[in-house]
């Protein structure tokens, strides 16, 4: 039997399980009544749970463009997950911060990775688990990864 793609790449096999784990997120958002949300906006709520951050800080520390983070915040505003307010140290900066319905949808993205590290556990063992935690931390690194934008992001050093 002829099989073009019989062994798929390990970047592959990682976009797989991104794609599940997103899915995941996405039905425990569901079930916690956040139909709006979507898992790639969500993101952008986990570094806010150290306090406001402008735009560019996000961008920045998420690897992506300015305007793709201020079209990701608007949406996520429009949902009331967070909202802008002045910079106290700049008036004529913003801050993006996280509202209550944020931090909702951040303790909902977290009951479902807890979910899905229990059952990968489970499935692979906890030395298992801890071993691809080690190696995906290797990947993610400043010189493992082969990465241009997000952790492991090297451009411009």
């Amino acid at each position: 039997m002829y099989r073009p793609f019989a062994a798929p790449t390990t970047p592959a096999l990682l976009q797989m399980v991104a794609r599940r784990q997103a899915a995941r997120v996405a039905e425990g958002f569901a079930a916690a009544g956040l139909t709006d949300l979507r898992p790639g906006h969500a993101q952008l709520l986990v570094p806010l749970l150290g306090g406001g951050r402008r735009v560019s800080e996000l961008a920045d520390g998420l690897g992506v463009t300015r305007q793709a983070v201020a079209q990701a915040v608007t949406v996520l505003e429009r949902g009331g997950y967070v909202e802008r307010v002045a910079d106290p140290d700049d008036g004529r900066a913003r801050l993006v911060c996280l509202t209550p319905h944020g931090m909702t949808a951040l303790r909902a993205m977290r009951r479902t990775a807890l979910t899905l590290e229990g059952e990968w556990s489970r499935h692979l063992g906890p030395d298992g688990l801890d071993q691809l935690r080690e190696l995906l931390t290797a990947l993610l690194s400043e010189d493992g990864g082969g990465s241009r934008n997000g952790a492991g992001n090297t451009a411009g050093r």
